[in-house]
């Protein structure tokens, strides 16, 4: 049996995900443990979660540094403390340096609510709403210093009603992105995916531009 893989999460705001990969740890879906939780901001519900599961967490105030790369340098610091296996970004709303980016290669994994190469960058929902797109999603993919440019791993699709909001769409992308988390961790897990020369790999076989294409 293989040993457990250490998961640290960063977060900025209320931890929803960070709650899917917590409980998907507990009941042994995922083989690995999370072992702490990193937030540039403190009082977001997102440490709480960690609380709650006697996970140890650290807050790191970027307004308490002079320059994103003196941040990340300190943050780098902090998250090597956990010894972790896997770095996964779970709405952590910071710009991450190449430095950052390059220490943690192929073991860092973020997830970004848009179909990539779609709406890189912020207002995603809307600016799908906006464009008239009949199908909308999410996307988790390896970290590479192009902004969430990194090689996807995984989408889910969901689909685009002329009456929706922002919210409204924001809400159905959510569920599922608690799917789709745990499973791309799952695999990381297991030792079944891996990062080759910018293209994701699962069970060694490179994957298509939007990711693992099967349904099941």
């Amino acid at each position: 049996m293989t040993a457990q893989k250490r998961i640290v999460v960063l977060i900025s705001g209320s931890g929803t995900n960070l709650q899917a990969i917590i409980d998907a740890c507990k009941n042994q879906y995922i083989e690995g443990d999370v072992v702490g939780v990193v937030s540039n901001k403190a009082d977001v519900y997102g440490l709480t979660r960690a609380q709650n599961s006697d996970i140890a967490t650290c807050v790191l105030s970027h307004k308490e540094f002079d320059s994103r790369e003196a941040y990340d340098i300190e943050l780098i610091a902090n998250i090597d403390t956990f010894k972790p296996d896997l770095v996964i970004l779970a709405g952590f709303m910071r710009i991450l340096t190449p430095g950052f980016v390059q220490h943690f290669q192929g073991k860092l994994l973020n997830i970004h609510p848009s179909l990539l190469p779609k709406y890189q960058g912020l207002n995603t929902h809307q600016r799908a709403i906006d464009a008239g797109d009949k199908e909308h999603g999410v996307s988790v993919h390896f970290v590479t210093e192009e902004l969430d440019g990194g090689p996807v791993i995984l989408q889910a699709k969901v689909p685009v009603f002329e009456s929706d909001s922002a919210d409204d769409l924001a809400s159905r992308v959510h569920q599922q992105e608690h799917r789709i988390y745990p499973l791309v961790a799952k695999w990381f897990c297991q030792s079944r995916l891996a990062m080759s020369a910018d293209c994701a790999k699962l069970d060694g076989k490179a994957l298509p531009e939007n990711g693992y294409a099967s349904e099941d």
